[in-house]
C-alpha cells in the first residue's frame, strides 16, 4: 500500500515544498510509502505517477475545497489506472484546518475575538464557493469572532471589497505562491495577516486520517477499482 497526495502546483518552489514536507511527515506517521505529486506546474504530474505503478493506493489531494480538479480531472486519471486505487475528497472544509488557522492568526498578532476575513484562491465551481462557507462557519466557531469571506478569483467579493483595516485576515490557503502574495497585496495596508496554512501537525494528522480511512474501505470492500469519496466530508 502506498500513499500519493496531489496538490495543485505553482511556480515557486517554496510552495511546492510545502506540498512534500505534508506527504513525507505523514507517510512517516502511516508507516507507508508516500509520494508526492501535482496537477500542473510541478512535477511529477499525478496521471504520471498513478500510472507508473500496480501498487495499491489511497490518494489523498492536497486541495481545500471541492472544484474541477476534484470532480473531473483527478477521478478522470484514476479511471484510467487498472491497478487498486481509491481517491479520496477534498481536505476540506475541515475543523482540523480552522484549528491550524487559529495557530496562523494568533502567530501573526490578531487579538482574539477580532473579526477575520478568511480570505480564499476562489472557484466557479458552486460546490466550492459551498465549501468555503462551510470553513468560513467552521473558523469562526473555533476562533470565537465573526469571520467574512474573500475570494482572489471566481465566485465571490475580493479582499478589496471586504477587508477593513481593522480585520484580520486568515489566508485559507495551503502554501505560498501566486495567490498568496495576490492575498497580501490586495488588503489594505496594516491589516494583520496570518500565514498560508503550511505544514502544521494538523494538516499531516488530516492527511493520515484521510488515507487510513480510504485504505479501510478499500479492504472491507475488497476493492479492485477505483473509488471516488468526493461527498464525504470530516
Amino acid at each position: 500500500m502506498r500513499l500519493v497526495t496531489v496538490a495543485h502546483g505553482t511556480r515557486t518552489p517554496a510552495g511546492n515544498e510545502v506540498a512534500r514536507a505534508i506527504t513525507t511527515q505523514a507517510g512517516a506517521l502511516l508507516g507507508m510509502q508516500a509520494i508526492c505529486s501535482f496537477v500542473e506546474l510541478s512535477s511529477p504530474r499525478f496521471a504520471d505517477v498513478v500510472a507508473a505503478s500496480s501498487e495499491p493506493t489511497v490518494v489523498v489531494p492536497l486541495l481545500l475545497s471541492a472544484g474541477y480538479h476534484i470532480r473531473h480531472d483527478l477521478p478522470q486519471a484514476v479511471r484510467e489506472v487498472p491497478g487498486p486505487i481509491s481517491l479520496g475528497p477534498s481536505l476540506g472544509p475541515s475543523p482540523h484546518i480552522a484549528a491550524a488557522q487559529v495557530e496562523r492568526l494568533h502567530e501573526a498578532g490578531a487579538t482574539p475575538g477580532q473579526p477575520v476575513v478568511m480570505v480564499a484562491a476562489g472557484s466557479r465551481d458552486a460546490l466550492a464557493t459551498g465549501d468555503l462557507r462551510s470553513a468560513v462557519s467552521l473558523l469562526g466557531k473555533a476562533w470565537g469572532g465573526p469571520v467574512r469571506l474573500a475570494t482572489l478569483a471566481g465566485l465571490g467579493d475580493r479582499p478589496a471589497e471586504v477587508v477593513r483595516p481593522s480585520d484580520a485576515v486568515s489566508p485559507y490557503l495551503l502554501a505560498t505562491g501566486h495567490f498568496a502574495n495576490r492575498c497580501r497585496a490586495e488588503v489594505p495596508p496594516a491589516t494583520v495577516v496570518a500565514d498560508v496554512i503550511g505544514v502544521h501537525p494538523r494538516i499531516v494528522d488530516l492527511v493520515a486520517r484521510q488515507a487510513r480511512a480510504l485504505d479501510g474501505n478499500r479492504m472491507s470492500a475488497g476493492e479492485t477499482r477505483a473509488t471516488r469519496r468526493c461527498g464525504a466530508k470530516r
